[in-house]
Order: C-alpha cells, then sequence, then structure tokens
C-alpha cells in the first residue's frame, strides 16, 4: 500500500467515525461538551496567571516522561518516577495549602479572579494620572514610598502580608498612606485591577549582586518582587526623591513625570484596552467637530 493510498484509507474511516458519532449526539451532548470546554479554558487561564501554573506545567512535563517510560517498557525507571509522583501530588498539595485555600475562599465569595474582566482603558488612564501626581508630590517632599501593580501573575501572598483595602486609587489616599507618621508607610502598596488592594505588604528582597550599594530595602524589595512576577513596581527615594521603576528585574532611575507616565501605560494598558482608548479619542473629535 503506497502513502497516498494510507492516508486515503485513514480519511475513509476518520469520515465514517465522524458520521457515526454525529447520528447519535443530541443537544444535551453539545451542551455537556461547551460546559467542560469553557471550565478548561477558564482552569487553564487562571493556572496561567498564578504561581500554580509554572508548578502545573513542571507536573504535565513529569507525567508525559512518566508515561513515555512505560510505552518503552523501562519498567524500574516507570516504578521510580510513579512513586515520585504520587508522593510529590501530595507534597504539592501540602506546599501549595494557602493558595488552595484562597481560590476555595474566592470561589465560595464568587470572586474569583479568573471569571472577572480587566479593567477599562479610561480608568487604568485615570489610576496611572493620580499615581503618577502622587509620586511627584511625594517626591518633592521626599517622602519614600513603595507601589506595586499586579499584572498576570497574582500577588495574594504578598497582600496576606499586609491589611487588606478595597479603595480606589488617588493620589491623597496614597500620600497619607505613605506618610512617615502613618502605621502603614514602612510596606508596599499593591494595585489590583485598578483599586488598592493592599497596604503594609512585605515583598522579597532581591539578592542580585549587581544592584548599586547605594539603593536601599525599598528599591531591592521593588527589584526582588519583580524578579519572582510579571509586576512592576514604582519606589520614590526618601533619601534623594529620585522616582524608580523596576520591572522584569531591571531598574529604570531618575524618572521624569512623563517618563514615568509613559512606561507606566505601555506596561500596563493591554493592546485590546489601547485600542479602545484610541477609538474613544476619535469619537470624541468626531463629536467635538
Amino acid at each position: 500500500m503506497g502513502l497516498g493510498q494510507y492516508f486515503e484509507t485513514m480519511w475513509q474511516h476518520v469520515r465514517a467515525w465522524f458520521i457515526n458519532t454525529a447520528d447519535t449526539i443530541g443537544i444535551t451532548d453539545v451542551i455537556d461538551m461547551l460546559i467542560v470546554a469553557f471550565v478548561l479554558y477558564k482552569l487553564l487561564k487562571f493556572l496561567r496567571k498564578s504561581r500554580l501554573g509554572l508548578v502545573a506545567r513542571s507536573m504535565l512535563l513529569f507525567v508525559a516522561v512518566v508515561w513515555v517510560s512505560g510505552w518503552l517498557n523501562l519498567m524500574v525507571v516507570n516504578f521510580a518516577l510513579s512513586s515520585t509522583l504520587e508522593l510529590g501530588i501530595l507534597a504539592l498539595v501540602i506546599l501549595f495549602q494557602p493558595e488552595i485555600r484562597q481560590s476555595l475562599e474566592r470561589l465560595g465569595t464568587g470572586n474569583l479572579g479568573f471569571l472577572g474582566k480587566g479593567s477599562r482603558a479610561q480608568e487604568t488612564g485615570a489610576v496611572i494620572a493620580e499615581i503618577v501626581a502622587a509620586c511627584l508630590r511625594m517626591s518633592e517632599e521626599r517622602t519614600g514610598a513603595l507601589i506595586v501593580f499586579e499584572r498576570k501573575v497574582v500577588l495574594e501572598e504578598e497582600i496576606n502580608t499586609g491589611t487588606r483595602i478595597d479603595a480606589r486609587v488617588s493620589a491623597a489616599l496614597l500620600e497619607n498612606i505613605f506618610f512617615d507618621k502613618a502605621p502603614l508607610h514602612d510596606g508596599a502598596v499593591i494595585v489590583r485591577g485598578g483599586r488598592l488592594a493592599g497596604a503594609g505588604c512585605i515583598l522579597p528582597i532581591s539578592d542580585n549582586p549587581s544592584i548599586s550599594r547605594d539603593l536601599g530595602l525599598r528599591h531591592r524589595a521593588g527589584i526582588g518582587l519583580s524578579e519572582k512576577s510579571d509586576a512592576v513596581a514604582v519606589m520614590v527615594s526618601e533619601e534623594t526623591g529620585s522616582i524608580s521603576a523596576a520591572i522584569g528585574g531591571n531598574l529604570r532611575r531618575h524618572l521624569a513625570k512623563d517618563t514615568l507616565e509613559t512606561l507606566l501605560r505601555n506596561e500596563l494598558t493591554t493592546e485590546d484596552e489601547a485600542k479602545t482608548s484610541v477609538f474613544q479619542k476619535v469619537r470624541g473629535r468626531k463629536k467635538s467637530s
């Protein structure tokens, strides 16, 4: 049998299977499959945004290796890996117990992150404007500040180290939080979905030896979190008033107002929001004309 005949035979089998299956599928089967597909899509999207996603990818790779070892009849290797996998799943449940509990709590309150929608471009722009105004004022007054913007990676663990806040972002509120006599001024503020989610939060300190020695704990904490997540951290130096931003472990220092605003817009505005913003501007010009 030639290669062309082989593929033609395979196509006939697949076609016959689809025809036979289509005759037995009812409307409830279609609804059933759509619900499962929707739940799997949302679950994968949620895992992609959380730290559990990295572990899930590693586990899938490990499972694939176990399957390949069984398929190749590598009995000793397969037994060792299967035993490790069983213990590993139990260890992961214990290790990530806080994250699992938080996810279940959010599910129970109907506030599961992967079911929500992101903030609109107009709201994002207003939040950025308030934060830039606060940073400029705190820079003039030499008030130290550390503001973190949560993106795809959920910062639930960091928020839990501080005081939970659910408030609209405003320059006045940020200045009050970072006032040197305020109880929460020492920690970081975390912005989630355009709102203040937590204050006085403790962040991981970077151990990168190449960081300049003149940078204090505030800057090292901002860099440390940006190394471990996709968050954007903005710092105001208490000693010099200089404004800095950390993204992906890289630090940009001595940012002017326009530079800071442009950087935050580029990093925090999604492609869809940018398109919406452009559309709104064009529509506003047409109305004014």
